[in-house]
């Protein structure tokens, strides 16, 4: 080893062993939640282990001490793990003397004991016994747990009992870690007293605890098997003055008869209490009521010709219903029995409420004017029984033989009703007769036919059943497609592909491949799927050259992409993951281990469209909270799209809702500086409530990036060490912790929008309930306002006080296309002009006056859901002729039609042949106000690519001579990762389109980043040869002045160390971008870019032309804008026009000549350069 080498290496120890000295055991990493804390913590045992092994240097005389770098390291992060202990155990003794730790004391301990844990776990180079210390700490907890238990047991008086449960109980609620243990010393004790106590002594104990003001009494109560029929009897009593008469008089939706509903229900109700009475005593026995319940439908079969629901089924359906409330009755009925003796005991058994009956009713079409099944939603309030509704209502329509699919995670539910995510369910029902994937993965493994071998199951009429309308207009659902890929692996084929791969700078082509003995092997093996794998060597030939042009992570031992603030690792794109792994194992990032389990041929098995998937349901139907909330375009697609015309909203059986939210008063919009502050504001108006004591507050941010960002700022310092946060990395048990705190007096918790839905925030703390509630601020607009409902369903529960505000960053507006004179015009009563239709030569604009500044937010996020729904119906009608061949294909797979399966798996993996002589950066802008480009680029990327193939082929050019890289750009307040993200570069649309499916608007500064969008394109160009640039956007490109100032936000510093250290400016990246002769055509979405942008375009010699992406043409404009451009790069100078007028006549509509005589290009040929 050379001096130069020795002197290097001795360097690099030297910055290790100072980086170990500096490192902090208590820092950002190790303050998160579990499974970051654990990493980091293993992360700093590797770096230790890689200082010992630097041991063996040495054998070369190296010039450092490596022994005593390793001995004052270790010497000094045991001091440090010390000095934690010595931190947690003074907190363990405070308690143990009976000190009342104070909510930031509970939360050091958190700190200093999980820490210790990880350490245990994690560290395995220090000679510390941590496993010694915390026995000792939890010695004195448990010590000190024993000394309550034993005063409870020696002196039963009630206020004693009480005080040493609710001692107890602080600590399970407040201690992460002790939570379960010390809930099952509750259990413990509180079975030990009710042995020894008669039932009204215990249910004074549960009075008593439910009286606690600071709400540990209740917490008890609420969580305890033990008080289950304490509890349940407080529930019947709040709820069993809102009867039958409360529920058919304010019963409101579509065909209501409330005289046949009342009768209906009068003979379930009686039928119900007749078997109650008959069997409830203590040593009953319901197999025969079972028996009965079977067979109350007798033998119905349903099926596609003749469904059985005449009047002999509606007539037993009361009857049915009463006997599944009475089994759901009587099964839990040991709390009435113990209650012996209570004056309330009837309470004390759990029964159906008088509007969940109704609901199943009016579900199943029972008491109707008509009484027919047909599809419904019914519209029930948060924590008033949902579930229940849904799991008997399936019960009745499984025992009347139709298979039913729900679209929840009810654990009520049967074991032969499916429940999951509606595309979990989606999936289930594509892969119903066997998945997919391995059928494919067999037949050509074994290259025989075993599918003959299949048997369709007896398929029932199905019936879906969903929780939350909100599904049918999510991201996940409408407008995307499943796409199911079989890993198809073998050793002849890893050889194949380690060829391909160690020979990448060769410039292969599938010939040459095709004479080698790697390939040779395969087709020996498997001569009937030949085809198939030349497709796939077409495309390894072009990913193997381009896999270092998409940005990906290596962490886990797995290759990953960020999508918004997570990172994924059940994403692929094309081969080129595949050569991102070959490329990480020869740098030692990835394990041979992983490598081999990700080297296989991918074979897509078709597109199935989500949302036709409802479509083959006989019936639809479901119950939802935010039925109300839907806009006129959200009541369209289900009246419409899914055939859904009935609805119900059901009374609330706790009566009034007692939310306090004011549209008037509670929507704040502030400015970046203020926003901050603002929240902070809000928080310290509301925490004291009307009482002077405090409230507590929920906080909901759109993202983790932001939580984050509003956790560190300097304006939550103050009150910091009141604040804690939940995100979607904390374990089960970290999230309950939180979530049981997060109502508790003085407690201020930051969410992820995540927890806006469907948690339940129980308010045990009277403190809190007497003074207003808890308070919820939402610091986002939602897109759809059934989320906001959501949101604001998580204070005011079950007839309790709450309040709501919403408070929102102006700029962040943007995305609705609100901008800060709309506000100041309706703060001032001024009209705001909005935009009605749009042509390219016309537009309609009318004013309209809003009474509320809420009123106007929710018209335009109304305008958002439409433009994008209409842009999702438009990929939808693409998507179905796919999947309406993908259920063909499906089904001669089920038959054992192999050639029509090979014929279809070939045309679906058709590989890229030839190289590109065409390869294009698409520039967008992705700041706020850019929601209508991002999202009308993922649906018609398809598009651009089936019509510039199509006019190619007419030509007879080779279709695959183009390459297509999305890319986009925001502004310098953005960190690193969104201020420029980059697709990899492909030749198919459904990898581009995935990748705008993780793009969301973020951010803008006025001027944008364009410079840096350019910058990427002359980087690109770099590593391989671009023809042109397509930059599309609705602000110009930041002065000079303006990069050194905007880039002043995080401070030289935090730029220094990101792959943008270097500032630049926009006509310096174009002077690059003009001496590689590669042209730049402009599209500007408003008119204050157009000169910059026409400077632009005409200096490279591009095209500038005016997009109206807002308008209802937005997506034809975008389609016809790239389309063009691609083909006449494609041609160049002696096809390029040809190509483009043949594009237009064949595919352009009205808009063409005006589009056209509204751009300008220097030289139409010019980008054939």
């Amino acid at each position: 080893m050379s001096h130069v080498e020795l002197w290097s290496i001795s360097r690099k120890i030297e910055d290790l062993g100072s980086e170990l000295l500096n490192q902090e055991l208590l820092n950002h990493e190790t303050r998160e939640f579990s499974t970051t804390r654990d990493q980091s913590y293993r992360k700093l045992n590797e770096k230790f282990v890689l200082l010992n092994r630097a041991k063996v240097l040495r054998q070369f005389n190296i010039q450092i001490d490596i022994d005593k770098i390793e001995k004052d390291c270790l010497e000094l992060l045991e001091s440090k793990i010390r000095t934690i202990y010595s931190n947690c155990e003074k907190l363990a003794s405070k308690i143990s003397q009976d000190y009342l730790l104070a909510r930031g004391e509970y939360d050091n301990f958190n700190l200093y004991y999980c820490n210790l844990l990880s350490i245990r776990q994690e560290i395995k180079v220090i000679h510390l016994d941590i496993q010694c210390s915390i026995e000792n700490i939890e010695g004195m907890l448990f010590d000190k747990v024993q000394i309550w238990e034993a005063s409870i047991q020696s002196d039963p008086r009630l206020q004693n009992v009480v005080s040493n449960l609710k001692n107890i109980k602080q600590i399970a609620n407040n201690i992460i870690s002790f939570r379960v243990r010390m809930n099952e010393r509750i259990d413990h004790i509180l079975t030990i007293y009710k042995s020894r106590h008669d039932a009204k002594a215990f249910a004074k104990l549960g009075a008593a605890l439910n009286q606690d003001r600071d709400g540990f009494g209740q917490s008890i109560v609420s969580e305890h098997e033990l008080f289950h029929g304490f509890s349940l009897s407080l529930f019947n009593e709040k709820t069993k003055r809102h009867n039958i008469e409360y529920v058919l008089n304010n019963l409101k939706g579509t065909d209501i008869d409330t005289t046949r509903l009342r009768r209906r229900y009068d003979s379930f109700f009686s039928i119900y209490a007749k078997i109650i009475r008959e069997n409830l005593h203590p040593d009953m026995k319901l197999d025969q009521l079972i028996s009965d319940t079977k067979l109350i439908l007798g033998n119905i079969r349903q099926n596609s010709d003749t469904i059985t629901w005449d009047a002999d089924v509606r007539g037993q359906i009361p009857k049915l219903a009463a006997h599944i409330f009475a089994l759901w009755t009587l099964l839990q009925a040991d709390h009435y029995f113990e209650a012996e003796g209570l004056d309330d005991r009837d309470n004390y058994l759990i029964q159906p409420h008088a509007a969940q009956v109704i609901s199943i009713f009016r579900l199943l079409g029972i008491g109707d004017h008509n009484e027919k099944l047909m599809n419904h939603l019914v519209q029930i309030g948060t924590g008033e029984g949902k579930s229940i509704v849904l799991a008997v209502t399936a019960m009745i329509l499984a025992l009347a033989d139709f298979d039913v699919n729900c679209a929840c995670f009810s654990e009520y539910l049967a074991s032969h009703i499916h429940y999951g995510t509606f595309n979990i369910l989606c999936e289930g029902i594509i892969n119903e007769n066997g998945d997919i994937r391995q059928l494919v993965e067999k037949l050509i493994s074994n290259s025989k036919d075993e599918t003959r071998n299949m048997h369709s199951k007896n398929k029932r009429l199905k019936i879906l059943f969903i929780d939350e309308v909100d599904v049918f207009f999510s991201r996940d659902f409408y407008g995307n497609v499943y796409t199911p890929s079989a890993s198809w692996k073998d050793t002849t084929l890893k050889s194949l592909v380690k060829f391909i791969w160690t020979h990448r700078s060769s410039d292969l082509s599938l010939s040459e491949i095709q004479s080698t003995p790697e390939y040779k092997a395969c087709q020996e093996k498997f001569p009937n799927w030949i085809l198939l794998i030349d497709e796939a060597i077409n495309d390894m030939i072009a990913d193997v050259h381009s896999f270092q042009s998409h940005d990906y992570v290596v962490k886990n031992d797995k290759i990953g992409y960020i999508e918004q603030d997570n990172i994924v690792y059940n994403v692929i794109y094309g081969y080129k993951t595949l050569f991102a792994y070959y490329h990480e194992h020869e740098q030692g990032n990835i394990s041979t281990e992983s490598l081999h389990d990700n080297i296989s041929i991918r074979i897509k098995c078709g597109s199935f469209s989500y949302a036709e998937i409802p479509l083959q349901f006989e019936y639809i139907m479901g119950v939802t909270g935010t039925l109300e909330t839907l806009s006129d375009p959200e009541k369209k697609v289900i009246n419409n799209n899914y055939k859904i015309v009935q609805n119900t909203f059901v009374p609330s059986v706790f009566g009034k809702n007692n939310l306090r939210f004011i549209e008037k008063d509670d929507i704040i919009i502030e400015n970046s500086d203020d926003y901050f502050n603002r929240i902070k504001r809000e928080i310290d108006d509301r925490i004291t409530g009307k009482n002077s004591e405090k409230r507590a507050i929920l906080v909901f941010f759109e993202s983790k990036a932001k939580l984050m960002q509003f956790y560190q700022s300097s304006a939550l310092e103050s009150i910091k060490d009141s604040v804690v946060y939940l995100t979607e990395d904390a374990s089960l048990q970290e999230k309950e912790t939180i979530i049981n705190r997060a109502t508790v007096s003085g407690q201020i918790t930051l969410f992820t929008r995540t927890f806006g839905r469907g948690t339940d925030f129980i308010c045990h703390d009277q403190m809190v309930a007497t003074n207003g509630g808890t308070h919820v601020i939402q610091t986002f607009l939602s897109e759809e306002s059934s989320e906001e409902k959501q949101i604001k369903g998580r204070t005011a529960r079950q007839g309790d006080q709450g309040s709501y505000c919403m408070i929102l960053l102006d700029h962040e507006l943007e995305k609705f296309h609100i901008d800060k004179s709309h506000i100041d015009d309706i703060l001032k009563g001024k009209g705001v002009i909005n935009r009605m239709a749009s042509t390219i030569t016309d537009t309609l604009r009318i004013t309209k006056t809003y009474h509320t500044l809420y009123d106007f937010l929710h018209d335009r996020r109304t305008d958002l859901f439409k433009t994008q729904y209409e842009e999702n119906m438009k990929y939808v009608e693409q998507a179905k002729e796919k999947h309406l061949s993908s259920q063909k294909f499906l089904s001669s797979l089920r038959s054992g039609e192999i050639n029509s399966v090979r014929e279809f798996l070939i045309k679906e993996n058709r590989g890229v042949a030839g190289r590109s002589c065409s390869r294009t950066v698409c520039l967008m802008d992705a700041t706020g106000s850019m929601t209508h480009l991002l999202h009308k680029c993922k649906n018609t990327v398809g598009i651009m690519f089936e019509r510039t193939s199509e006019i190619l082929k007419d030509h007879k050019m080779d279709s695959n001579s183009f390459q297509l890289q999305f890319a986009a750009y925001r502004n310098y307040n953005s960190k690193e990762d969104k201020l420029l993200q980059s697709s990899p570069w492909e030749t198919k649309p459904h990898n581009l389109r995935a990748f705008m499916n993780t793009i969301g608007v973020e951010g803008g500064w006025v001027n944008e980043a364009i410079e840096i969008g350019l910058w990427h394109a002359n980087q690109e160009h770099e590593r391989e040869p671009i023809t042109q640039v397509i930059l599309i956007g609705d602000a110009p490109p930041n002065s000079l002045e303006e990069v050194a100032t905007k880039r002043g936000k995080f401070g030289k510093k935090y730029w220094k160390n990101t792959r943008f250290a270097k500032e630049t400016y926009y006509e310096q990246e174009l002077g690059k971008l003009m001496t590689n002769n590669i042209s730049v055509h402009a599209f500007y979405v408003e008119k204050r870019a157009e000169e910059k942008f026409h400077e632009i375009a005409t200096r490279t010699g591009g095209r500038c032309a005016m997009l109206d992406i807002n308008s209802s043409l937005g997506s034809d404009m975008l389609t016809n804008l790239v389309t063009e451009e691609i083909l006449n790069n494609i041609g160049g100078l002696s096809k390029g026009k040809d190509l483009v007028t043949a594009y237009r006549k064949k595919f352009s509509k009205s808009y063409a000549s005006t589009a056209e005589s509204n751009s300008t290009r220097s030289d139409l040929s010019s980008t054939s350069r």
